[in-house]
């Protein structure tokens, strides 16, 4: 088992607020991708699982027939610890992580499914416009997701639309009008970022960048 370290935690939290009695020595560990939000995995963590995530910025676990362990030890599906957060009784605890590969044994993402990865819907989003993009002409051939990625001057022209057609919707309070202009907006614009070869999560990476400093100035 390696104690290598990583970068610490954002968040260190006090275990003394955890309590493992409850649980028999054990806490539960809602485990979340700190990009995306979407939950990765349920387990178990007892105090030294989570001393020993906080002291190497990875995360550990504690099974009741595995004993402890690092996540991705042997897959290399590591996740980075960002930050721990006790719920309201202090016998739970949530996990924000950057994950490295999946985080389920079957190779998926969330131990969750399909259903924990539709919970982002712009994710969702994202990966069928990614999609779109490494799929042939033939197998889209009416895909206005993939006529757009051919087509710079018209992915450029639709973006600037229809951030005029919100601006306007806004400028006349028309509320209804508004909500339906920003999902056009957005979904043009994550277009538009996979046409420069970058992506949602990228965006996300900044915002969630700029607020950390927000709440460090704040």
């Amino acid at each position: 088992m390696s104690d290598r370290q990583c970068s610490p935690p954002t968040i260190a939290l006090d275990l003394s607020m955890l309590d493992f009695d409850k649980g028999g020595g054990l806490v539960t560990v809602v485990t979340q991708d700190v990009t995306t939000g979407v939950v990765l995995m349920v387990a178990h963590a007892d105090r030294e699982a989570l001393e020993r995530s906080l002291a190497t910025g990875e995360m550990h676990y504690r099974s009741r027939t595995r004993g402890l362990w690092r996540k991705g030890a042997t897959s290399g599906n590591t996740q980075r610890l960002i930050s721990l957060t006790a719920d309201c009784d202090g016998d739970a605890v949530l996990a924000r992580v950057v994950p490295s590969g999946a985080a389920c044994h079957t190779g998926s993402v969330s131990c969750f499914g399909a259903t924990a990865l539709a919970a982002d819907a712009l994710g969702e989003l994202s990966s069928t416009v990614a999609e779109r993009a490494v799929a042939s002409r033939t197998d889209v051939p009416h895909s206005y997701t993939r006529r757009l990625l051919d087509d710079e001057n018209l992915r450029l022209k639709k973006l600037g639309e229809e951030a005029v057609e919100l601006a306007v919707a806004a400028a006349h309070g028309d509320r209804t009008r508004a909500v339906e202009e920003a999902a056009d907006l957005l979904y043009h614009t994550i277009v538009a970022m996979r046409g420069v070869g970058a992506s949602l999560d990228d965006v996300r990476v900044v915002l969630r960048a700029r607020v950390r400093r927000s709440g460090t100035h704040s």
